[in-house]
């Protein structure tokens, strides 16, 4: 149903404008006033001017958001990059609070750590909706390629078979992440109920160790999967210029994870010592309120590098309706990924129990902005998409393609930096691809 409210997108933008201005004018001066109470120490100094990066960086991303909601003409695409575009508020606000209150750093860092595996399961979700829809033939394309092996540091393993094979597997190598990090989480939790976690102290007697490598293999093992899945498809990909898109994620899940881990090292070799804790409790906290003072600061960074690669401009398109909330309750639908891991833990049955995997890849199965990452190559549909509502406009059918329920699939023109699909050139693209399966097939006889 066409938005009552007028034309929305006009007013939608300087009314956001005017409650920054006037959130920013009550904060700053509540912010001072504290300062001006307490006995201003290095903590509190800390903790102002991580204050002032977050004001500075909450704004950028929330309009990059509110942009991609107010165009939001291509669910398939716009969701994920809304949910990783999330990432960087989440992020900054976290470690903000960490480094006021050190004593629930661990709980509130908790969101933040599962929202990280969250972030690269839909960078993943992503590309593969971009892939599906731009090209229905996709693994046919993928079969026609040179058999692709194994990058280090995993060079000498099988190589897996081109085609359904090594999509599906580079799949569960990402969605792995996003069951094992809230996995861990959830136990350091519990270990640090009990005293047994001590966090940043690297010893094997206790759980903070044995956590940190388990996270650090999984989250290897899903880069990794990323990375082979865009080597495969480099050409089919280049379009959407995944290389910035990716190094966004990356930088910001690997510095935060590795710049935590690096800091250990130093108070286990003394640079960051008792003598010098200032006006917290412990070594241990001092690591952590440099981590999150860090991570403050390098967010503001962040966000400006979401803006420009994961900009709204590539979806603006002149003729855009829907309501003013369908796409703001679209943002929170979560049943792509509970489809996700019930599909997961279903395969990893299949396989304990010895029973054969059903197909990968099935045919004419819809793609929409509710269907789940192995949803879209496998049989079995997944119910919960099928009972959502479709998106304010419509299902999604290809870049410059929108269907509305009330109108027929039209070719909307090209937008900047992202070509359009064309009937002719996918015409022209099968005999080609008949061709080199062919040629294959003999050479593999």
């Amino acid at each position: 149903m066409p938005c009552t409210c007028g034309n929305w997108r006009r007013w939608i933008r300087p009314l956001v404008v005017l409650l920054y201005i006037v959130g920013l004018l009550v904060v700053v001066p509540l912010c001072v006033w504290e300062l001006q109470k307490l006995e201003v120490g290095i903590h509190t100094k800390a903790w102002f001017i991580a204050g002032i990066f977050l004001l500075m960086t909450i704004p950028i991303s929330l309009w990059g958001i509110l942009q991609h909601l107010v165009h939001y003409t291509q669910p398939e695409l716009q969701k994920p990059i809304i949910r990783i575009l999330w990432m960087v508020p989440i992020y900054s606000l976290d470690s903000w609070i960490a480094l006021k209150y050190p004593n629930i750093a661990i709980y509130v860092d908790t969101c933040r750590e599962c929202y990280e595996a969250y972030v690269i399961y839909n960078f993943m979700v992503f590309l593969s909706n971009y892939l599906t829809n731009r090209y229905p033939n996709l693994v046919l394309i993928i079969e026609a390629k040179d058999q692709q092996r194994h990058l280090p540091p995993l060079c000498c393993c099988p190589s897996w078979a081109m085609g359904e094979v090594l999509l599906f597997r580079c799949k569960l190598g990402v969605l792995q992440y996003t069951v094992v990090r809230p996995f861990t989480t959830i136990i350091a939790l519990i270990c640090e109920l009990v005293g047994v976690y001590d966090e940043g102290n690297f010893s094997f007697n206790n759980a903070w160790t044995y956590l940190v490598i388990l996270n650090n293999m999984s989250q290897l093992f899903a880069m990794y999967c990323l990375v082979l899945f865009y080597k495969v498809l480099r050409e089919e990909l280049n379009p959407i210029q995944p290389v910035g898109k990716f190094l966004c994620v990356k930088m910001v899940v690997f510095v935060s994870f590795w710049q935590a881990v690096l800091i250990a090292l130093l108070v286990k070799v003394g640079v960051i010592s008792e003598k010098h804790t200032w006006e917290w409790q412990s070594v241990e906290a001092v690591a952590t309120g440099l981590q999150d003072f860090i991570i403050c600061v390098e967010m503001f960074l962040a966000a400006i590098a979401h803006h420009y690669s994961f900009s709204y401009k590539p979806y603006v398109q002149e003729a855009e309706e829907g309501s003013c909330f369908d796409s703001f309750l679209a943002m929170w639908d979560i049943s792509d990924i509970r489809a996700d891991i019930s599909e997961q833990v279903r395969n990893v049955g299949r396989t304990v129990l010895g029973q054969p995997r059903k197909m990968f890849f099935a045919e004419d199965h819809e793609q929409n902005e509710h269907t789940s990452l192995l949803s879209s190559s496998t049989q079995d549909p997944i119910s919960d998409a099928s009972s959502m509502p479709s998106s304010p406009m419509g299902h999604y059918q290809g870049f410059g393609h929108t269907v509305t329920p009330l109108t027929t699939p039209t070719t909307a023109p090209a937008v900047d930096g992202i070509y359009n699909t064309n009937a002719v050139q996918d015409a022209e693209e099968s005999p080609e691809l008949e061709h080199n399966l062919s040629e294959k097939a003999l050479d593999k006889s």
